[in-house]
């Protein structure tokens, strides 16, 4: 099952105008023209913006409704971003501010193009090479942001919801696969010890997917980095493939034991992880939309399924 990673953007024109006019000042021209981007699940505008002198830009800005964490995100967004190495292949912060609840970012605008829908077999490989490469630049962290644990502690406990859920009756359990259903207690057990898996002294992105990479004539360029932290370096391998499978790439596990980072990394650990990432994907779609994100139990849900399948094959549980 494949799912979109697009969400319902804010048009430009319906930021307040006082953020639209501090945008201007910031980059010191009078935009001229503002095109929706289209990838991603946050509620609030995200524009390429060219400016009357010519000079571009992309601007991304968020209030608090609908969505009351999102302005939070950029937030953390901002001060990540801000804090990058030069020589990280991410777009370079110019500007950000907080405005009347309102967060805007601003970025220099990067002539490129996510992957193809479905996965072409070239552009996978510059991905997962340039995934290898950033792996190794960014070990240790040259950063300080949080550790896996407190960017991800009430995320990856999907299974042990499940658990609860089901006790309590909250949860039948109607739709979930068969093999979840039997190995749930399993699963909870295995989720449970994710903190110690993930450890290690690299800094993580925590979100790649298509929609968070752009292809440039020479480069593969790595947006969006609100949830970076410190932790195991194959993480961002694993957390990317199952959204590689759900649109149409090989499976995750001939992905990862081929890759430089996933050779390398502990198998009992690496599962451990899979299984607190899957549980995460898989009770959130069960769960009912959050307000200004219709589109993202779905994506989570199709998340879930391809992680569910690669989980099946590194416990080898019948």
């Amino acid at each position: 099952m494949n799912a979109p990673a697009t969400g319902i953007r804010l048009p430009w024109h319906v930021v307040p105008e006082q953020i639209r006019q501090a945008v201007e000042t910031r980059l010191g021209g009078h935009v001229a023209d503002a095109v929706t981007q289209t990838g991603g699940f946050s509620p609030g505008a995200a524009v390429r913006l060219t400016l009357a002198d010519g000079r571009r830009a992309f601007a991304k800005a968020v209030g608090p409704e609908p969505n009351p964490f999102s302005a939070d995100i950029y937030r953390a967004e901002a001060r990540i971003a801000a804090a990058l190495p030069a020589g990280v292949p991410a777009p370079r912060l110019l500007a950000s501010f907080d405005s009347g609840g309102w967060v805007a970012l601003l970025f220099e605008d990067v002539e490129g193009h996510p992957p193809a829908d479905p996965w072409r077999a070239d552009e996978l490989e510059r991905v997962l090479d340039a995934l290898g490469r950033l792996a190794v630049a960014l070990s240790p962290s040259p950063i300080l942001v949080p550790s896996a644990e407190q960017q991800f502690d009430e995320q990856f406990r999907g299974w042990r919801r499940l658990v609860a859920a089901r006790e309590t009756g909250a949860d039948d359990l109607a739709g979930l696969d068969p093999w979840a259903v039997r190995h749930l207690d399993a699963l909870a057990d295995l989720e449970s010890r994710w903190p110690a898996a993930i450890k290690g002294d690299s800094l993580v992105h925590g979100d790649i997917r298509a929609d968070n990479l752009l292809l440039t004539a020479d480069e593969v360029m790595v947006v969006d980095w609100p949830w970076a932290f410190v932790g195991a370096a194959w993480f961002d391998v694993l957390q990317m493939l199952p959204s590689v499978r759900m649109q149409g790439g090989p499976p995750s596990e001939e992905l990862f034991v081929a890759h430089p980072v996933g050779r390398g990394a502990d198998p009992v650990a690496v599962t451990t992880v899979l299984a607190a990432l899957t549980g995460y994907f898989v009770q959130a779609s069960r769960q009912p939309d959050p307000p200004g994100l219709p589109t993202l139990r779905a994506f989570q849900g199709a998340q879930g399924g391809a992680a569910l399948e690669w989980l099946r094959v590194r416990t080898g549980w019948a």
